[in-house]
């Protein structure tokens, strides 16, 4: 697919070109035609894929593409309740390939943003986001407030150029003549949400399965626990992506929880293999999902899709889960079992709840921290399901993880570096299992080491294989470089009107 190495390049340039009025630029190379990258950039699902995880954004209403006249109107969050109304509206830019955001109304005193394609040989693009903004408060504004709206632009402008590559080059992977329908349970997860805005970003047609009567013409009704489902949709679909499941995380693993945990797998995915195992033109896939709790806990073993299962409550979920769909299997349709690692996002899981424990000091191992940690970054997940989807050779248990998987303290001390905190306070194992009993010993404190040996076998390449860099993309937490590798530079040249 693409190689991390060099992926992203580009630079910076910042410029005040009237004691108040601040003009920046930024510009990357984009590996996509610009007939592609025009086309992308015009698919109303783009606006969240470019909207960072660590912002929260609310489209109140769009209108028209970004064709002149088209719109905006955004709900911006700053802190808790505080939030700000914009107002943008799209214009031409002269002479120029690309668009025009102006604001109509909001923080800044004035605002253009100008969204420039250059062709950079025959299959890549130049992308150059060019802002051009006022302060409110002239000079004071700019003194009190300048630098901080600086830097938030450069974090966010890192991100969006850093997943406009990435998104793009996937995309181009996809051969076929026409875009998929595929249809996914789980949606509204944190890995459902991400895949949803991916994959209708690409082209592609998502249905979305729903407990309720379906309403809008992209749902699906189905209820596992009363064994209901409308069989019908899913007649000529490409592929059926399953990822619902009650999260394993979600409190202390009473004998109801631990029941709810296994049913909401087992049923679901017999129902949905059972009913697609039943249709006269089945899709070509059914990508139902599983977890590498599937191993146990290892210790230091080098754990591959041939590796045996291991014990313990997930594992025996796991074992379950995938055998569920064994319909399926048997009906010709073909059968993919990612093996989730532990997700990184920026919006939900993990990754939230341990740096605001870092964020005040009290970040570190977790018992021994000698426990191996099996992690994806959600946008490589989100790229592992469509390859799943897409590659007709692929079949049978895939690690989705990234491959280096790190113990439980080099975690720690690697995002303690990428937050710039201390990483020093250890949480024993026995305080753990005080607090979350069973959860503690299967979930935190096991160890797998799992390696995507399948996706690495077929050349799947990660445009996060480190740790680190999925924590600063993630996070917003850019070092000096930052995706602007191999250098970034910013010169401020003060010149009156």
């Amino acid at each position: 697919m693409f190689s991390a190495v060099g992926f992203a390049t580009g630079a910076l340039r910042s410029e005040v070109i009237t004691l108040s009025t601040i003009t920046r630029v930024y510009r990357s190379r984009i590996p996509a035609p610009l007939a592609d990258v025009l086309a992308w950039h015009d698919n109303p699902c783009v606006f969240e894929r470019l909207t960072p995880p660590w912002k929260k954004v609310q489209v109140v209403e769009a209108q028209g593409s970004i064709a002149p006249g088209g719109s905006k109107h955004l709900k911006v969050s700053i802190a808790g309740p505080l939030e700000f109304s914009w107002k943008l509206v799209h214009a031409e830019i002269p002479n120029q390939t690309g668009f025009a955001d102006i604001q109509e109304e909001g923080p800044f005193r004035s605002w253009r943003h100008e969204h420039r394609f250059l062709p950079d040989g025959e299959a890549d693009t130049m992308l150059e986001d060019r802002l051009t903004y006022d302060l409110p408060f002239g000079i004071a504004g700019r003194f009190l407030g300048g630098k901080r709206v600086e830097s938030e632009l450069d974090r966010l402008f890192r991100f969006r150029h850093r997943r406009t590559q990435i998104d793009l080059n996937r995309h181009s992977h996809f051969t076929a003549t026409r875009p998929l329908r595929i249809a996914i349970t789980g949606s509204t997860g944190l890995v459902g949400r991400r895949l949803v805005a991916f994959l209708r970003s690409g082209g592609h047609e998502v249905l979305r399965l729903v407990r309720h009567p379906a309403e809008v013409n992209d749902e699906i009704f189905w209820n596992p626990e009363e064994s209901r489902i409308d069989a019908a949709s899913f007649e000529g679909l490409d592929a059926v992506i399953h990822l619902a499941g009650v999260s394993i995380a979600g409190g202390r693993w009473t004998r109801s929880r631990k029941a709810a945990i296994l049913s909401s797998r087992l049923d679901g995915t017999h129902l949905l293999a059972k009913t697609l195992a039943h249709l006269s033109r089945p899709p070509r896939v059914f990508v139902s999902t599983s977890a590498v709790g599937y191993y146990g806990s290892a210790d230091s073993e080098v754990l591959t899709e041939r590796s045996a299962p291991g014990s313990g409550f997930l594992a025996d979920v796991c074992k379950g889960w995938e055998a569920a769909a064994q319909p399926a299997s048997a009906a010709g349709i073909r059968v993919v079992h990612p093996r989730f690692g532990v997700v990184l996002a920026a919006e939900g899981g993990l990754l939230p709840l341990i740096s605001r424990v870092f964020q005040l000091g009290g970040g570190g191992p977790l018992g021994s921290g000698e426990q191996y940690m099996s992690w994806i970054a959600l946008d490589d997940l989100v790229g592992v399901l469509l390859h799943a989807v897409t590659d007709e050779s692929l079949k049978g248990p895939v690690n989705a993880v990234a491959p280096e998987p790190v113990t439980n303290r080099e975690f720690s001390s690697t995002l303690a570096r990428v937050l710039h905190r201390p990483a020093f306070v250890r949480t024993p194992a026995a305080a753990m299992r005080l607090a979350g009993g069973e959860l503690a010993d299967e979930l935190i404190l096991a160890s797998q080491r799992a390696l995507p040996a399948k996706l690495s076998d077929q050349g799947f390449e990660f445009a996060f294989p480190t740790l680190e860099d999925a924590l600063r993309q993630e996070l917003g937490r850019y070092d000096g470089a930052g995706s602007w590798s191999p250098a970034l530079s910013t010169s401020n040249d003060r010149r009156a009107a």
